[in-house]
């Protein structure tokens, strides 16, 4: 569970500084990024005033409040890096961190923090998006640090890539060790993903599972994706009654590991500009598989 934290702290300045180094000095056992949180979602006022700029210009004898109640931790902020080179860089992203800004969020995100390392090394580098994970899935997540670099792998995508396998927990006992689940994918105008079993009607969705373990209550499942779509994995498995834990939107009653059970496992590529394979793990989540001990 995310840990709140319900105290309000009340600082003086006691000498003219700009905001934000102020608050990296004030705040102990929050990550940088966490405190940029906080100025983004206006939990910093000064004299009663919500400040929001990281370089406003604080004065001495002025009063800063921290509105500590809506920090959230409910994912790891390190920055877990499986594989970098001139071209690319590989993540683990942690569950409960977004991939990429959304309207609500523009500060903890995985593009950020990768752009934040990015930017140590030069100034001058950037970083592009090649795919996304859902925020509550881990696991392996792609960058590149060239716009050539993203659209060679976007436009050849299916070409380049030889393996997508993700681990899934899903409630139930799965009956059959092995199976492939096909269909064409839908959106609604709310947002949610759904099945169509007629050819051609939506986007074709290919997923191939094995069963790995399983108790009374939920089955260990090794997804590989022959297609990659929107919520693929979740509404495949939700379509066969047995949806991923901690996954509402998409039938589960069940929320054991307090996220989704989803995680991006094995990624392997052909490398968009030295051509060689690159094959990358994120480790399956310890708390995945001491639901099977």
């Amino acid at each position: 569970m995310a840990k709140k934290y319900k105290t309000n702290i009340e600082l003086q300045v006691l000498e003219d500084s700009p905001l934000l180094e102020f608050l990296y000095a004030s705040i102990k056992g929050k990550s940088k990024n966490n405190i940029k949180s906080l100025l983004g979602r206006g939990n910093i006022l000064i004299n009663n005033k919500v400040v929001k700029k990281f370089d406003y210009p604080l004065k001495k004898g002025q009063i800063v409040m921290i509105k500590m109640a809506q920090i959230n931790d409910s994912y790891d902020n390190s920055l877990d890096i499986i594989y970098e080179d001139d071209d690319l860089i590989v993540i683990n992203k942690s569950a409960g961190l977004l991939s990429i800004s959304t309207t609500n969020e523009k500060i903890n995100t995985a593009y950020k923090m990768v752009m934040e390392h990015v930017k140590k090394q030069n100034p001058r580098l950037k970083l592009f998006v090649v795919h996304r994970l859902d925020r509550d899935t881990s696991g392996i997540l792609m960058f590149a640090k060239k716009e050539i670099v993203k659209t060679k792998l976007q436009e050849n995508w299916n070409e380049l890539v030889k393996k997508r396998s993700y681990i899934g927990i899903v409630e139930g006992n799965v009956l059959k060790e092995k199976d492939t689940i096909k269909s064409w994918l839908k959106e609604s105008k709310t947002m949610v993903v759904y099945s169509s079993r007629k050819k051609d009607d939506g986007k074709e969705a290919i997923t191939h599972y094995e069963k790995l373990k399983n108790n009374n209550s939920y089955s260990l499942l090794k997804l590989e994706l022959e297609t990659g779509r929107k919520n693929q994995i979740r509404v495949h498995m939700k379509d066969i009654g047995h949806s991923i834990v901690g996954d509402k939107k998409y039938g589960s009653t069940t929320n054991p590991l307090k996220r989704l059970g989803l995680h991006a496992h094995i990624l392997e590529f052909e490398h968009p500009i030295t051509k060689k394979t690159m094959s990358f793990k994120a480790e399956i989540p310890a708390s995945f598989l001491k639901m099977f001990k």
